[in-house]
């Protein structure tokens, strides 16, 4: 589509940095083009002359920017800004392509030697065409015994107690539920005496309740001891997992002053920030905190490696 919309040869072997690539294999596998960058929107705006996307790009237009870019892709951008560029100079121009970290959803003392993943496929039309999320997709497509590229990032500050006998409360709706499989999956292996306390949402249960059947044995099993759920859209009032903290926050208190380890995975541009206020009102009316306290007593937790996040 970006090739078409620029009317450019994607046959065209392209040389930067060092690489020698076909213009197609540049776009389609070295650069970003789903991520677009404000420096590549500046390039853009000037090249097309048009005011309105000069105009998005001054400071105070920060929430229409950031609009912007959370829902265009390049195409999308050619599209309603139409601008010329060579090959070489769009090479250039746009970042290179960024890997995308997923968090491991297993443990090998559950799986052995697989690494198994939650993954969201990012799949929307929009009156352009059809969209695609760049790895998502690239997941999806890809035929059963591929070898992809893939590599492993250590999270040292997103790990399970050393002691089992330690509670864990695991926040974690949508996709950010992955880590907490493996957590499960774990902890039952290893044989930990420590509480389990899952809390997870999503949109629909009949649609979206991510490894239900786990879940349910787990809780059978005694693997996993609580299970809370915020289905948003299965009823007139939207539910998400920060009202479920607020409902239990005199047994959520209780856990953590029991010396439970806290964490919360998943969303970070509303969920994280939500749960967070959420963790501190439960705090503070449970605790007797003020603001203040409240906010220490996290900040505390986070320095004891009892509170961590991994937001994205």
């Amino acid at each position: 589509a970006v090739l078409s919309e620029l009317k450019l040869d994607g046959s065209a072997r392209i040389g930067s940095g060092g690489l020698d690539h076909p213009l197609r294999d540049w776009l389609g596998q070295h650069r970003e083009l789903t991520r677009l960058s404000r420096p590549f929107l500046q390039a853009h705006a000037a090249r097309a002359g048009s005011v309105d996307l000069q105009r998005l790009l001054q400071p105070e237009n920060s929430a229409g920017l950031a609009e912007l870019l959370a829902t265009h892709q390049l195409v999308d951008l050619l599209q309603a800004w139409p601008a010329g560029w060579s090959a070489d100079e769009l090479v250039a121009a746009l970042r290179p392509l960024a890997p995308r970290l997923y968090s491991i959803a297993s443990a090998q003392s559950a799986v052995g030697p697989e690494a198994h993943l939650t993954v969201d496929h990012v799949d929307y039309v929009v009156p352009g065409g059809r969209r695609w999320g760049a790895a998502s997709h690239f997941i999806a497509d890809a035929a059963e015994g591929a070898a992809l590229p893939v590599f492993i990032e250590t999270n040292d500050r997103f790990r399970l107690p050393r002691d089992g006998a330690r509670d864990i409360i695991m926040i974690g709706p949508g996709t950010g539920v992955a880590p907490f499989r493996g957590f499960v999956q774990e902890r039952a292996a290893a044989g930990a005496s420590g509480r389990s306390w899952l809390l997870f949402g999503n949109p629909h249960a009949r649609h979206d309740f991510l490894y239900q059947v786990e879940w349910q044995q787990a809780l059978k099993s005694g693997q996993l001891h609580r299970l809370d759920l915020a289905f948003s859209r299965d009823q007139a009032d939207k539910v998400y997992v920060q009202h479920k903290l607020r409902e239990q926050g005199r047994e959520l208190y209780a856990w953590l002053e029991s010396g439970a380890h806290l964490y919360v995975c998943g969303d970070a541009s509303r969920m994280a920030r939500d749960v967070e206020a959420a963790l501190l009102e439960v705090i503070a009316t449970h605790g007797g905190h003020d603001t203040d306290a409240a906010r220490n007593y996290l900040n505390a937790l986070q320095q004891q490696g009892r509170y961590a996040r991994d937001v994205y």
